[in-house]
């Protein structure tokens, strides 16, 4: 997404204004959801509690101290860490993996990637950008107790990781980038365009998300399989978005990064019904 320098009175820093409110909100209702779905389990969890509190203080300050979120980010990430956190605590390690992978994929070459004009901002993700990005796995963790909630939070956190992951490297080393839709050449960091070297890293960084999952023993191996296949095709879906919708306008990266990570998860559930 094209960086733009906006004036004081300008309409559309007003609204990302609104936009990054609503984010804050919407991260306050998750958080609210989850209270009451799983307060009391977690107020009887004796210093599962405070071990939440403590880790979710430390992510926050810690991502703003990276200048990975600015402090509306720092609001609505501190949210989703404590859901995560709150629930069950390997979520949350794997959580800071993908903020960390995201991280220094998107550090990476940075002079580039403000050459080219698509560099993230310097002062970090917004509200907007972070429930985009995390709203439908803290949803996962939030609702009610379902069969396999872990793999389909999973499925969208590693969904986050590949798409970034891909974006940042197809951008901050040279290659042929083409269009998803008509193959054309296309300039790096089009909306739409993939490259090998940035589909591969985003390959890996979804496989990297699921093996740690694993590790932690949150899934099995299949559920591993399940979580990597889903994120690879939700980042599929993100770059024809990006190509068919956001190229014309017609939807920003929020919300392409929103509908991509959804439909990661929904790949996950059906995955899941099949196998």
């Amino acid at each position: 997404m094209l960086e733009k320098t906006l004036s004081r009175d300008n309409p559309l820093k007003k609204s990302a204004h609104g936009t990054d409110a609503l984010a804050v909100v919407a991260a306050g209702l998750l958080l609210v959801g989850f209270l009451l779905f799983h307060g009391a389990e977690l107020l009887n969890s004796g210093p599962h509690l405070y071990v939440a509190l403590a880790v979710t203080l430390a992510f926050s300050l810690l991502a703003l101290a990276a200048r990975g979120v600015g402090p509306s980010g720092a609001l609505a990430g501190g949210a989703i860490a404590f859901i995560m956190a709150g629930r069950e605590t390997r979520m949350f390690w794997v959580l800071l993996l993908v903020f960390f992978l995201t991280l220094a994929a998107t550090r990476l070459r940075d002079s580039r990637k403000r050459q080219l004009r698509v560099a993230e901002s310097r002062t970090g993700r917004t509200a907007s950008q972070v429930m985009a990005n995390l709203f439908f796995a803290g949803l996962a963790t939030a609702a009610p107790p379902v069969h396999a909630w872990q793999l389909l939070a999973l499925a969208a956190m590693a969904e986050l990781a590949a798409d970034t992951t891909s974006s940042e490297i197809g951008t901050a080393f040279p290659g042929k980038t083409v269009l998803i839709t008509s193959w054309e050449p296309v300039a790096p960091g089009t909306d739409g365009g993939i490259s090998i070297g940035g589909t591969l890293a985003g390959s890996a960084a979804a496989l990297v998300v699921a093996a740690c999952a694993f590790a932690l023993g949150l899934i099995t191996l299949s559920g591993a399989a399940v979580v990597t296949a889903a994120a690879i095709l939700g980042a599929l879906v993100d770059s024809f978005l990006g190509a068919l919708l956001e190229r014309r306008g017609r939807l920003n990266n929020d919300a392409v990064n929103l509908l991509s990570t959804g439909a990661a998860l929904g790949i996950a559930s059906l995955l899941i019904m099949v196998l």
